[in-house]
């Protein structure tokens, strides 16, 4: 292999990608690697090397861990991004939740086409080495987020069967919504243009208009539809109000998979909604499942950007020892972990980071003898088996405390710490009252047609308390909150709603 890399040919080698036994999901990501490493080589060849670019920074790239790594580890193993796009925004919102005090989150990314939701408990992002793409499983490390097919271009419909559908089908951001001017399409983003949820601003700020009319046109040939299905007499309003019903819901299946479903308590975690549409839904969901409170960041639109920024370069290794779990592997653990560090401190100082800029976690993947599957435990010396059990109760609902339990595989994420940026504090609102929205417009809420108020993000200062029902409009994101929740703007900008 060595000699086939002296002259330029691409490899795919698996024991330095993923050596773990499975072979079937090992080969599987080595053979998706190699179809994309001439692909990806290339890419970041060019942009290594364009002039326009200089030489001043060096380029690193996003990992579907949530860490970066260099281009040259990236060109090579291509396969470790490939799930990168959603993973940026969750060290984005984990930044912005500690910030604010929050260790417990649920994150809800809402774009254009999709929505894709991750959990972090005690400040941790989940990974997994379970993803499947294509239908073929990618055995790399990846954040666990889930996704579906809701978003602000999800296209409404009437099915064969006279039922309202959203999505997954979306009309993008070319030709996008009806009220951007250039289709015919019934979207989530139009049913909130027909409700007034922008508070008639639009979108970037104002700088982006909508065409509402085109909206409400859209909306009521929707409307047209749904009662020839029903029979009923269906108002544009309802149709709409439908419309972001049915999405709401969509969501919701997809925060149940990722909380409830997987033995956790929404009450005991904090909603944060981003991107431009999560702050429209964001409330609703969170009485759904009632969660308690929500922080909907600044800059909610580009959150996913600043986590790019802001994320420490990761190195995950692995290696498969199928062990008892018994005194003699646990005495024989720390040292192999010691040889898996010495050699990522040697990567880590080569991308110029001194060990006291590096942190080094270890964690076992581990399953009851005659289980197929593993979860992954914190290694904490010989506290190991008791912390498998926890776990395995957690996820499941049960535990075999009598059952043998094995170590399949060692595993090692070393971080390179990156420098981060300051988070600047706003001027605090001197005035204990309620702040003034900007101005009263009218919008829909839970079917009744009501005055709602207009802030502007930019010029609400720390420590202001919303009036309610609200709009709270800024450059990326719309937030919407109806009349009985309290809403506050922290230090750093962050809005806590109360829910």
């Amino acid at each position: 292999a060595s000699a086939l890399e002296e002259l330029g040919i691409p490899l795919s080698i698996s024991s330095r990608i993923l050596p773990e036994y499975r072979e079937y999901e090992r080969t599987s990501t080595i053979v998706i690697n190699a179809y994309l490493q001439p692909l990806m080589g290339r890419y970041l060849k060019r942009l290594t090397t364009s002039p326009e670019r200089g030489t001043r920074f060096s380029l690193r790239v996003m990992q579907s861990s949530g860490g970066s790594i260099s281009a040259d580890l990236a060109a090579n193993e291509p396969v470790r991004t490939i799930l990168s796009g959603p993973s940026g925004g969750v060290v984005g919102a984990l930044r912005s939740a500690r910030a604010a005090g929050f260790e417990n989150i649920i994150t809800f990314d809402m774009g254009g086409t999709s929505t894709d939701v991750a959990l972090c408990d005690g400040g941790s992002i989940r990974t997994t080495n379970e993803a499947v793409v294509a239908g073929l499983p990618v055995a790399v490390s990846v954040m666990d987020i889930h996704t579906v097919g809701a978003g602000g271009g999800s296209i409404a419909r009437v099915d064969e069967g006279g039922s309202l559908r959203v999505g997954p089908e979306s009309a993008g951001a070319d030709p996008g919504p009806a009220c951007y001017g250039r289709s015919d399409l019934p979207t989530v983003t139009d049913a909130h243009v027909v409700l007034g949820h922008f508070g008639g601003i639009g979108l970037l700020g104002g700088d982006f208009p909508l065409d509402e009319k085109r909206a409400k046109d859209v909306m009521s040939r929707l409307a047209t539809d749904l009662t020839k299905a029903s029979g009923k007499k269906c108002s544009v309003v309802a149709a709409a109000e439908g419309v972001v019903s049915v999405a709401n819901t969509n969501m919701e299946r997809a925060l149940r998979h990722i909380s409830v479903e997987r033995g956790h308590d929404p009450r005991q975690f904090t909603l944060l909604p981003f991107g431009g549409a999560g702050g429209l839904h964001a409330v609703e969901l969170a009485r759904s499942l009632r969660i308690p409170a929500i922080i909907a960041p600044t800059s909610g639109g580009a959150l996913s950007a600043i986590g790019v920024l802001v994320a420490d370069v990761i190195k995950d290794q692995s290696r498969t020892v199928m062990l008892a779990c018994d005194a003699s592997s646990l005495r024989t653990l720390p040292h192999v972990f010691k040889d898996m560090e010495r050699e990522e401190r040697a990567v880590l100082r080569a991308e110029g980071f001194s060990d006291k800029k590096q942190r080094h976690e270890r964690s076992l993947a581990m399953r009851y003898r005659g289980q197929s599957f593993e979860l992954e435990v914190k290694e904490t010396s010989g506290a190991v088996a008791a912390a498998f059990h926890s776990a395995h109760r957690e996820r499941y609902g049960y535990a075999q405390e009598g059952s043998q339990v094995e170590i399949v595989s060692v595993k090692l994420r070393s971080l390179g710490l990156v420098e981060q940026m300051r988070q600047q504090k706003l001027p605090a609102q001197r005035q204990r009252n309620k702040a003034k929205p900007h101005e009263q417009v009218m919008a829909y809420l839970s079917g009744r047609r009501v005055s709602v108020g207009v802030y502007r993000r930019d010029e609400l200062n720390a420590g202001a308390r919303l009036i309610t029902p609200c709009i709270v409009t800024e450059y990326s994101a719309t937030t919407l909150l109806p009349d009985d929740v309290e809403a506050r703007l922290d230090a750093f900008g962050n809005l806590i709603i109360n829910v």
